[in-house]
């Protein structure tokens, strides 16, 4: 059976190293006592979300005391180079939230959400901070469920002049466009630094969005000769990117 990845905060981790004991608190420890049901002397996967992963044999799981592990091994999971951080506009019957899902086991490492002019969607007003919440809430269980020593970080929404200045910092920014010439497939991945990848909604980046894009440093790019929905674009790039540099 795969082993079940938990979530502690790294104050609960603190200084823990092989042999001593962590404790997994709140939402995440009584899903794991009360819904998976976890019994002492089980093997389980531990992590703080920012880069230590460890395995452990549950030496407590009760209703009142929670779930206790003790570190058997001890993983430090080092911050990508490149990283991958994924413009995702905003779309409709939640193929947006399809895509971060995906996108996260896929391994993106930063997310932001993208009001695009075409953007169906609109997060305004009290919306924006539901739907941020909304989104990390999708990449959290996407990175338990892929055993990510990461969990990727939801930025707040951007609109185009934001998802503009994610292009200017960039190392590489890529906007998936169908009538792009340049194939993902044979772009060169930097060494350091992030790589940008821009995904427009349902009907699309506008022409005035991509001349902003293009010149603020980006270049469009196309997967093939196939239009794909917004939902599975990005996460479709992102696995070409991997076989350009991390999969290898």
């Amino acid at each position: 059976m795969t082993q079940r990845l938990f979530l502690l905060s790294p104050a609960d981790w603190g200084a823990a190293g092989v042999g001593d004991v962590v404790r997994v608190s709140g939402p995440e420890a009584r899903h794991a006592v009360q819904v998976v049901r976890l019994g002492v002397g089980e093997i389980v996967l531990v992590s703080d979300g920012a880069g230590r992963r460890g395995t452990g044999e549950v030496v407590e799981a009760s209703r009142d005391g929670g779930l206790a592990v003790r570190l058997t091994l001890l993983e430090v999971v080092p911050e990508p180079a490149p990283r991958f951080v994924l413009v995702q506009a905003l779309a409709k019957g939640d193929r947006d939230e399809q895509a971060v899902e995906a996108a996260t086991e896929l391994g993106v490492d930063v997310v932001v959400p993208w009001q695009a002019e075409r953007s169906i969607v609109q997060w305004r007003g009290a919306k924006e901070e539901r739907g941020r919440e909304r989104w990390e809430s999708v990449v959290t269980a996407a990175a338990k469920q892929s055993r990510r020593g990461r969990v990727p970080l939801v930025e707040p929404v951007v609109r185009t002049a934001g998802a503009r200045l994610r292009v200017e910092g960039a190392a590489l920014a890529l906007v998936l466009h169908e009538d792009a010439t340049m194939p993902l497939a044979t772009v060169d991945l930097p060494a350091a630094g992030d790589v940008v990848l821009l995904v427009g909604p349902e009907g699309g980046i506008t022409p005035a969005e991509l001349t902003a894009f293009e010149a603020a440093g980006a270049c469009a790019v196309r997967l093939g000769p196939e239009v794909l929905r917004s939902s599975s674009a990005g996460p479709a790039a992102l696995a070409v990117l991997n076989a350009r540099g991390r999969w290898r």
